[in-house]
């Protein structure tokens, strides 16, 4: 475990160890997209992760998919995130932006303009979402034109530009778990014959391009992206041609000398050496079942640079202190994770 101590350079930034804060969905954003006053303190609490990974944040009306979630692409997003950057920064965090397009794993009912979702492909994931009116059937999306996408790049690469102004160290494109840039990757849920759709190359189009944008725009130091290969959450299926896909797709990606590639990893080990070869920057692993036992084994192992943290961090604070000192450390509370107040947010005692 004592590699996780040593200091590490992500872009142009210095980091005191290798633990990170996972990205986390918690629903208590105001209506208007605004992060509330709570999560200034939530992150200020946890800046002791060294480096930490916002919950995902729409670029763009398009982009909300849940109930309470943040953006970043008004004036008003911009001041309410500029709090939260300057409590981490007070604190010794350093605090990136997850960029969040949830595509076809969304409902009108939970959006600012009440539209139908968007997507690769008319196909429904056949899940349901919670909204206002409790568990409804998600609706099936409308296809994006071929003459729309470069409208929805230019949507991520504003909002990063807005992230850099509300004092982000640096933007995550989220290219995982379900939602947009992933819903490209998998046959199932796009059905285009288009340049965006059928071989590998055409798939994984998309990803790049956001990728390149966002570079262009505030600096391939202060851009990363994160995937999730073989991933079946929202429906998705990326069939066999799955990993040669990521193979593709992360070969891409590390011409562009990005801070770094965030991994949640679903059991491909192969895969998973085979993306760390081909990645030469900062690579940051999470796997969401790994054991308190187990923090560092893949850092030890050189599969990885950083590992990733979702729920320790979420019911500890001061998750690192505790690490270090082999304090016990405190249950989180499953029915607080999404929605509601301070409760199950920023109450959870420090030692």
């Amino acid at each position: 475990m004592n590699n996780i101590w040593q200091p590490i350079l992500v872009g142009d930034i210095h980091l005191p160890h290798r633990l990170a804060m996972a990205p986390m969905t918690r629903s208590r954003a105001q209506a208007n997209g605004v992060p509330s006053d709570l999560a200034v303190e939530y992150y200020a609490q946890r800046a002791s992760a060294g480096l930490l990974i916002s919950e995902g944040t729409q670029p763009s009306d398009d982009g909300q998919g849940y109930l309470a979630t943040p953006g970043i692409y008004t004036p008003e997003h911009v001041e309410g995130w500029r709090k939260v950057t300057s409590a981490v920064h007070e604190k010794g965090g350093r605090l990136f932006i997850q960029l969040m397009h949830v595509g076809r794993m969304s409902h009108p009912d939970n959006t600012p303009h009440h539209r139908q979702p968007v997507a690769p492909s008319a196909i429904a994931p056949g899940e349901q979402m919670f909204t206002a009116n409790g568990m409804l059937d998600i609706p099936q999306p409308r296809a994006l034109l071929t003459e729309e996408i470069p409208q929805t790049v230019e949507n991520f690469r504003i909002a990063a530009r807005r992230a850099i102004e509300a004092g982000a160290d640096g933007v995550e494109i989220h290219g995982a778990n379900g939602y947009l840039i992933q819903q490209f990757f998998a046959p199932n849920a796009n059905a285009r014959d288009d340049r965006y759709g059928g071989s590998i190359e055409n798939r994984a189009r998309f990803a790049i391009e956001v990728a390149k944008a966002i570079a262009a725009e505030i600096g391939p130091e202060r851009t990363a992206i994160r995937l999730s290969p073989s991933a079946t959450l929202g429906g998705l299926d990326e069939g066999l041609e799955g990993p040669d896909l990521y193979r593709y797709l992360v070969a891409e990606l590390n011409k562009l000398g990005l801070a770094y590639l965030h991994i949640m990893h679903f059991g491909n080990e192969a895969l998973l050496a085979d993306i760390r070869k081909l990645w030469e920057q900062v690579l940051i692993l999470n796997r969401p079942s790994r054991s308190l036992e187990a923090i560092g084994s893949d850092i030890n192992a050189k599969l990885a640079d950083i590992e990733s943290y979702g729920q320790f961090f979420l019911a500890n604070p001061d998750f690192v202190e505790r690490l270090k000192t082999n304090a016990t450390l405190n249950q989180p509370n499953h029915a607080t994770y999404y929605g509601g107040g301070a409760h199950g947010y920023i109450d959870y005692p420090a030692l």
